[in-house]
């Protein structure tokens, strides 16, 4: 489960033909490339990008595109673009989410090319209902951020939203995207038909998800670290039930993501097919997976036996964070490297600094119910999508393709996530940049760093080596903590994302996940003797929602 939500969805008539206004339509804008009309001009990429693209190899000079979209290759006259920022009301004294050190450093290099950036903060756990509310509105920035492709490619089903295949496709276009995304990342963000409505993060690792637990608790208790889903039970019930320490306040077990804990019940994790046909939403999962039933009895029981917050669905992630670090919960489920990551708050070393004794360990996943193997829900390679809704005209997506095409740059991306050398990092003899002074990091730079980098999720790293490497360094006296975080996420069988979206998704997404978000708060806090009829109501209701139509989709994809 994400964000939990009960109420204040915003309905799906605002995604109708009000939806868009009279933007632009794409392709009819005049040429503006650097040279005037383009058509004919002729471009040779410049030696630190040329040869990125394959259709160039073998070419001296090649055909120049209508727009020119790698970073310097053409001065914009003074354009501004809108963009959006993820806002986790985390700036510190004397910033905010737009104005601070490295807006202002975007746009010292942006206006080298004649772009003006301004931001647009979004909450970052309300952002989709504030991009629905903003297009619906015509009044989403220049270039919108979603997690949810299918929203995305419903806005460019609905004729909303930039075709952005040609900024991007020709041979002199986006070369530093090309490179630094690659063409598999590149892809997610295409139709069937090859159009690209989007452009795809690049995930540093796919590691997702993490199961935490007070591990000076199970010590005192003289517990194992638990490893299946009824020695989870056990020790969440003592911890929170028979407190070493003699706590009144343990809520149990708080969560905030729930994917490993499912996997851990799921009846087709072992079958690859069925993953990818269950891999879209959390409804569509629990429509197909017989085992979600087994998982969501299991979390009645810990409810209604007091081991689950029993506030869970209404906590913001600040409150989940504060009750970690204040010492009210036995355990956890969050996301990868929660427990230590300093841009989550480093919240091992906040709660031991209330409590030196305690300390917070990951665990694998936990054994499956059904076949006693561990799975681990993995990302897929693409995070986040950014696209340019049509009330941008074509110039303005011209500049805002240029600015992601910088943020693949080393003066781009690395340096809006690892800073400046000398100041916030150096190298080691590896060549990975280690971090000088964590602390002066923390509040400098990482507060923002992964939300204004949009083209990498987790950071701009070449491979998953130099990830896990540099992120071990980035929490001195937690070393150990992130080597096993991330271990840890990548135990046993990898079910990683899917990133197709069936043709009905987009249109039957929405509906979908206003029943999920009503029944699976029901499902889980309904008294046990009234959740198998809930839980039936909650597969009725998916099934009127469309669910079959979404899976019998998925499942011709994975036959073909």
């Amino acid at each position: 489960m994400k964000k939990k939500v009960i109420s204040c969805m915003l309905a799906v008539s605002l995604l109708t033909a009000t939806l868009f206004g009279c933007g632009s339509e794409p392709g009819n804008e005049e040429s503006s490339s650097a040279a005037g009309n383009g058509e004919n001009q002729t471009v040779t990429p410049s030696s630190d990008t040329a040869g990125t693209d394959d259709n160039q190899e073998g070419q001296g000079e090649v055909q120049a595109s209508q727009y020119q979209t790698t970073y310097g290759s053409k001065m914009f006259d003074n354009v501004t673009i809108t963009v959006e920022l993820f806002d986790r009301s985390n700036a510190p004294e004397g910033s905010t989410i737009t104005e601070n050190k490295w807006t202002e450093y975007v746009n010292q290099e942006m206006n080298k090319v004649g772009i003006n950036v301004e931001f647009v903060p979004v909450p970052r756990w309300d952002e989709i209902t504030k991009m629905q509310s903003m297009v619906a509105g015509q009044t989403a920035p220049d270039l919108t951020l979603t997690y949810t492709y299918a929203y995305a490619e419903d806005y460019f089903n609905q004729g909303g939203i930039w075709d952005l295949t040609e900024f991007i496709d020709g041979p002199d276009q986006a070369l530093n995207m090309k490179e630094y995304l690659g063409q598999e990342v590149l892809d997610i963000g295409r139709n069937p038909d090859g159009k690209l409505y989007g452009i795809v993060a690049k995930r540093a690792t796919t590691a997702k998800d993490n199961i935490c637990i007070r591990k000076d608790w199970l010590d005192d208790l003289g517990l194992s670290v638990p490893t299946t889903p009824d020695e989870l039970y056990n020790a969440i019930e003592q911890m929170t039930k028979n407190n070493p320490d003699n706590r009144n306040d343990v809520r149990g077990m708080l969560i905030w993501n729930a994917w490993n804990l499912r996997m851990a019940f799921s009846k087709i994790a072992g079958d690859p097919n069925a993953v990818e046909i269950a891999s879209t939403e959390d409804a569509i999962q629990d429509y197909y997976d017989e085992g979600m039933r087994d998982y969501y009895r299991f979390m009645n029981k810990m409810y209604n036996n007091g081991l689950l917050d029993q506030e869970y669905y209404t906590l913001s992630e600040d409150n989940f964070k504060s009750l970690i670090v204040t010492g009210s919960a036995a355990g956890f489920e969050y996301a990868v490297n929660g427990s230590v990551d300093v841009m989550r708050g480093s919240l091992l070393k906040t709660l031991q600094e209330n409590d030196p004794g305690a300390d917070i360990i990951s665990i694998p996943p936990l054994k499956n119910v059904n076949d006693g193997k561990q799975y681990s829900a993995t990302y897929a390679s693409g995070g986040l999508i950014a696209f340019c809704p049509l009330t941008a005209d074509a110039e303005t997506v011209e500049a805002c393709m240029t600015y992601l095409d910088w943020m693949c740059t080393k003066e781009g991306g690395h340096v809006l996530y690892h800073g400046f050398e000398g100041e916030h990092y150096d190298y080691d003899s590896n060549g990975v940049p280690v971090v000088k002074d964590a602390e002066y990091n923390t509040k400098d730079k990482d507060w923002i760093r992964a939300d204004i980098f949009l083209v990498g999720n987790q950071g701009y790293f070449a491979t998953v080596d130099d990830f896990n490497a540099c992120t071990a360094k980035e929490a001195p006296g937690y070393e150990d903590h992130v080597v096993a975080n991330y271990e840890n996420a990548m135990v046993g069988t990898l079910n990683h994302d899917s990133t197709y979206t069936s043709p009905s998704t987009p249109e039957l997404i929405t509906d979908l996940n206003l029943v999920k978000d009503e029944y699976q708060v029901m499902c889980i806090t309904c008294p046990e003797d009234q959740f198998e009829e809930t839980y039936d109501k909650y597969m009725e209701e998916l099934g009127n929602a469309g669910a079959q139509t979404i899976i019998d989709e998925r499942t011709e994809h994975v036959n073909r």
